[in-house]
């Protein structure tokens, strides 16, 4: 079960303390540092007003996973002799400047390996429901941000450098299916962190599951390009078909197994 308000309270502060949400692109930063180290530099103003309901329960939710997410790959960092480091996450609304470049709200949730920061604009919650068919029910929430914070663990531990050199060296189409597998490959750690985090925090409940499929299948680069220009181009998959995203977060959250994450690079691409 998801923790009352009070509880993601108390969760808040052991994260680190939230700004707030500004509409007209103003910044929220999640993390340790002041608010005008935030990208973008607006963050300060962003204090200025009070959050709405909305704004509070995004936020809180966030935070909620975030903490969540940092307990589960300390612990899987310290068993594989590592040290974690969490990464920041920022709250936006119409677009956020990073240290990847400036990036409007359409792009979705996404994480910067230049700044160690996941970016988020929770309207994406509500078009993921209404224009993608896909649910906005909070463990689908939860699993789309886990999704980016398995971007983090990648960084960490090296894959997004190596995508990022198949970038610099490889034909567009090759780069494309090094995309794909960095994209399942945060599939699937997002479902170690459920596998995990439901062992110590027990907070799956019916039907969990099924909408964080729901979700998965939504966002796949087949029913996205079938639904916008109705039809599809498997050389320009960028992110895994619908049944390639639900294959491995479910092989995540039901193995826990990140030895598994290291054969996925392996495999031949026609058996992902």
């Amino acid at each position: 079960m998801w923790p009352s308000a009070a509880a993601r309270g108390l969760v808040i502060l052991l994260v680190g303390a939230l700004m707030g949400v500004d509409p007209q692109q103003l910044l929220q930063l999640m993390g340790n540092g002041p608010p005008g180290a935030a990208p973008g530099g607006r963050a300060r103003e962003a204090l200025e007003r009070e959050l709405t309901p909305d704004e509070v329960q995004s936020r809180d939710f966030a935070a909620t996973i975030l903490a969540f997410s940092e307990d589960v790959w300390t612990e899987q960092f310290r068993r594989a002799g590592e040290t974690y480091e969490p990464p920041k996450m920022v709250l936006f609304a119409e677009g956020v400047e990073t240290a990847c470049g400036n990036a409007p709200s359409a792009v979705g949730p996404f994480y910067c390996p230049g700044d160690k920061t996941v970016y988020l604009d929770p309207t994406f919650f509500e078009e993921l429901e209404q224009k993608l068919g896909g649910s906005k029910a909070e463990f689908s929430q939860a699993y789309v941000i886990a999704h980016e914070i398995g971007h983090h663990v990648q960084n960490l531990l090296g894959y997004s450098a190596k995508a990022d050199r198949a970038r610099r060296t490889s034909s567009k189409t090759e780069y494309n299916k090094m995309s794909v597998r960095l994209e399942l490959q945060a599939d699937f750690l997002a479902g170690v962190w459920a596998h995990y985090g439901q062992q110590k925090f027990n907070f799956v409940e019916p039907g969990d599951i099924d909408e964080a499929m729901r979700s998965a299948k939504a966002i796949g680069d087949d029913r996205i390009q079938k639904n916008s220009r109705g039809f599809v181009s498997p050389e320009s998959y960028t992110h895994g078909t619908s049944a390639q995203r639900t294959k491995w977060f479910r092989l995540g959250l039901q193995s826990g197994d990140l030895d598994m994450m290291k054969k996925l690079f392996d495999l031949p691409y026609d058996e992902l």
